[in-house]
């Protein structure tokens, strides 16, 4: 062991692998920190299993969203709320409208398994009737700085979409249903950490 201390290549392997650790740990911990507001909330998402991608597609989504913009934290869960509220409101009104659009075509049932979709679909309607409200709630609640209330809200819509994709069975849910889903688990991420700050 002694020998190999000793040995001029071991030395310069030594301070080799200690600089690129240093240089690693200086990089990580004197970095330059995220730029904007939506970058620091983002990058502080992990936690709730939400990538900082995921949050700022889901944030930034529409191009004239105010979320590049936003001053700070508060702002950017008024922002998310106000989005899964929007959100909620197009699934269930896509789903309305698939049950109408379905119901001209296929007056009654062909099938049970027609009927049992219809059935889930139906189901799967009354959980955003009853979600839209409580969503708008949160939006407002948050929007004035109470977050508690408002995060467990979010934290029960997220079951939300899941729930109406068990429901459905093999019906055809819209794409706005997929669309809440992501919204919600970022809207939850998001007030939930600033109901911890």
């Amino acid at each position: 062991m002694a020998v190999a201390s000793s040995s001029p290549m071991f030395g310069a392997l030594l301070i080799l692998v200690l600089s690129s650790a240093a240089g690693v740990h200086g990089a990580s911990s004197s970095g330059a920190a995220p730029s904007t507001p939506l970058d620091q909330l983002c990058g502080s998402l992990g936690s709730f299993y939400v990538t900082p991608e995921l949050c700022a597609s889901a944030l930034c989504l529409d191009a004239s969203s105010s979320c590049r913009s936003a001053r700070g934290a508060p702002e950017l869960a008024a922002l998310a709320t106000r989005l899964v509220a929007a959100n909620a409101t197009a699934a269930k009104a896509s789903i309305e409208s698939a049950l109408a659009l379905h119901a001209e075509r296929v007056p009654a049932p062909a099938s049970a398994a027609d009927a049992d979709a219809r059935k889930g679909m139906r189901s799967c309607l009354q959980l955003y009737a009853g979600a839209v409200p409580a969503l708008r709630w949160a939006a407002r609640s948050v929007a004035a700085g109470r977050y508690s209330g408002a995060r467990e809200v979010l934290e029960a819509a997220q079951y939300v979409a899941s729930g109406c994709a068990g429901m459905a069975g093999e019906a055809t849910l819209p794409k706005e249903n997929d669309r809440f889903s992501s919204m919600a688990i970022v809207a939850h991420a998001v007030v939930a950490s600033m109901s911890t700050t």
